[in-house]
């Protein structure tokens, strides 16, 4: 038997998916797909994003649709969601997942460095929704799944721009919740606690790092990608049908 829950709502759902070549996004891409969605995902990173729709291609009910793009070239976003709108279906569950955690000092940001850094943490996030409410409403209803982070209720520094944006989305999150809550349209935050990907691994998390995730945890156990798209799943699904305008902390309880 199955440990973990299916989703009859999802099935044949479109789904739409930024960020989702790889670390988080790749894992629900292959969670929805699982769960038997029609699944768009949108990435800059063409050879992860062709590979992973190709591993998917034969073992899913609907073979993942991978458009590449920069999510920052708004014009480009837009063009990528009216692709996967085309050959999936109006979008019903949308995942803002696309970010970059890049480090960078307070002495080293720039005008331009800010600005890029807001555009692919938080710009696109407004912009996608905006793409895709048109479909909701038709619909009579769907689910929007901002992705935010713990980053700066930690009081994390060495990012000033990336928890700035982080917090932002929190806030984006509960305007267009009021806004779309009439056509039955939700719109959450997922936020995610240090989540061991691997690029997570690779850059960032060190002996001392595990140490200090042991410590702040109140279960001492790593958070895998998976436990972030278990969220996201109910989030999208019928199952979430009263969940809007709150935050989601799936984060081992760090904070």
């Amino acid at each position: 038997m199955p440990r973990y829950a299916t989703y009859p709502s999802l099935i044949d759902r479109t789904v739409l998916i930024t960020g989702g070549a790889t670390g988080i996004g790749a894992t629900l891409v292959s969670e929805f797909a699982a769960q038997g969605s029609r699944v768009g995902f949108i990435d800059i990173d063409a050879a992860s994003g062709e590979a992973l729709a190709a591993a998917l291609a034969g073992s899913s009910r609907h073979a993942p649709v991978f458009v590449r793009a920069d999510v920052t070239d708004i014009d480009a976003l837009q063009a990528a969601i009216a692709e996967v709108r085309g050959r999936c279906g109006p979008i019903e569950a949308l995942m803002n997942n696309a970010a970059n955690d890049q480090r960078h000092a307070m002495e080293a940001t720039t005008s331009a460095s800010w600005d890029q850094g807001i555009a692919v943490n938080l710009k696109h996030q407004f912009f996608a929704a905006q793409a895709v409410a048109p479909d909701m409403r038709a619909a009579g209803g769907g689910a929007i799944v901002n992705f935010g982070s713990i980053s700066w209720m930690l009081k994390q520094g060495g990012m000033p721009v990336y928890t700035a944006s982080k917090a932002a989305v929190q806030g984006l999150t509960r305007s267009l919740a009021r806004d779309l809550g009439r056509y039955n349209i939700r719109v959450t935050t997922l936020v995610p606690g240090w989540v061991m990907t691997d690029k997570q691994v690779r850059l960032w998390v060190d002996d001392a790092a595990k140490a200090e995730i042991s410590r702040l945890q109140c279960i001492d156990q790593r958070l895998m990608p998976a436990d972030i798209a278990r969220m996201a799943m109910f989030l999208a699904a019928d199952d979430g049908a009263m969940c809007t305008a709150h935050d989601f902390q799936v984060d081992a309880g760090i904070v």
